[in-house]
């Protein structure tokens, strides 16, 4: 299969890359690489430079299915720049929706559960209520809409997938980056992580190389919105616990004031993919967690 990966050089996209080309496709990357590294992709992926928000037909002729993962991920950032967040990732997906339905290319877009779903008082199914706290929520939920509406009115089959709390190799610890990268940034550093708030808040961790199978999995289907997580919830503070032990560190995190608008419950219902995707989350968290300290210690993957 020809597939294009947008986002392809970055930390979940890299992955979904490393994921089709081990099943032996053919894989183009588009990236713009503002916040991709070329080092993230694999051999025997070709890259070309590319921005979401610019026409995109010249890179799809041939192309089976595009994984969009290219987008603009960081809550803040839409919160600080709604104007350029909804750029990128709403008129960033209608060009990649216009250049498939131009190619007869299926599309997969990768969403988010927990910006979408707002707070949780269990693990959240796909039908769930959808009450996103920030422009970053509403953007992601812009383009799963726009997904539909392509669907409806094309007969396409593109399918949106709501990530939980992604983590593993790669994953960048600055920036945009997840609490898990964060904390072993800090942890390979020698420096205490902070924890905001009393750290009972809880998250659905999943692990990168099972968020690509899962990603890989969507292709070929007609259409459908999945959540792509455990199902399984874990505090801030279990989850430092958790670092501390596989990194071998005593560090003590510091504690530090509640951050605004933070959610305190956000874990996703998953059988709807178990069940029609055929998959399921393969790596536990302390095992995923061994694996990306090992990659930020240097002596893994």
């Amino acid at each position: 299969m020809r597939a294009i990966v947008t986002g392809g050089a970055g930390f979940i996209g890299s992955h979904v890359v490393e994921a089709l080309l081990a099943r032996g496709d053919e894989v183009l990357v588009l990236d713009d690489l503002s916040t991709g590294r070329r080092e993230n992709l694999p051999e025997g992926a070709r890259l070309e430079e590319a921005d979401v928000r610019e026409p995109l037909d010249s890179h799809f002729d041939g192309a089976e299915v595009c994984f969009h993962l290219a987008a603009q991920v960081d809550v803040r950032v839409s919160v600080e720049r709604p104007e350029y967040d909804a750029g990128v990732n709403v008129a960033g997906t209608i060009r990649v929706l216009e250049a498939a339905r131009r190619h007869g290319t299926q599309v997969v877009f990768s969403s988010t559960g927990g910006a979408i779903y707002g707070e949780c008082d269990g693990p959240a199914p796909e039908d769930s209520p959808r009450r996103p706290l920030a422009p970053y929520g509403v953007s992601k939920l812009a383009g799963e809409e726009y997904l539909a509406a392509y669907n409806r009115l094309y007969g396409t089959g593109h399918v949106s997938l709501r990530y939980g709390n992604v983590y593993g190799p790669r994953q960048d610890p600055h920036g945009e980056a997840g609490v898990v990268a964060i904390f072993f940034g800090r942890l390979a550093a020698g420096e205490a992580p902070r924890i905001f708030g009393d750290g009972r808040q809880t998250r659905d961790y999943v692990y990168a190389g099972d968020v690509a199978q899962a990603t890989l999995a969507a292709a070929g289907l007609d259409g459908g919105v999945f959540n792509v997580g455990t199902g399984v919830e874990t505090s801030v503070l279990e989850l430092y616990e958790l670092c501390r032990r596989v990194a071998g560190v005593e560090i003590e995190a510091e504690q530090a004031p509640p951050r605004l608008g933070e959610l305190q419950r956000s874990v996703l219902d998953v059988s709807h993919a178990e069940s029609e995707l055929g998959w399921r989350p393969e790596v536990g968290l302390e095992d995923g967690l061994r694996r990306t300290w090992e990659s930020f210690a240097g002596s893994g993957p």
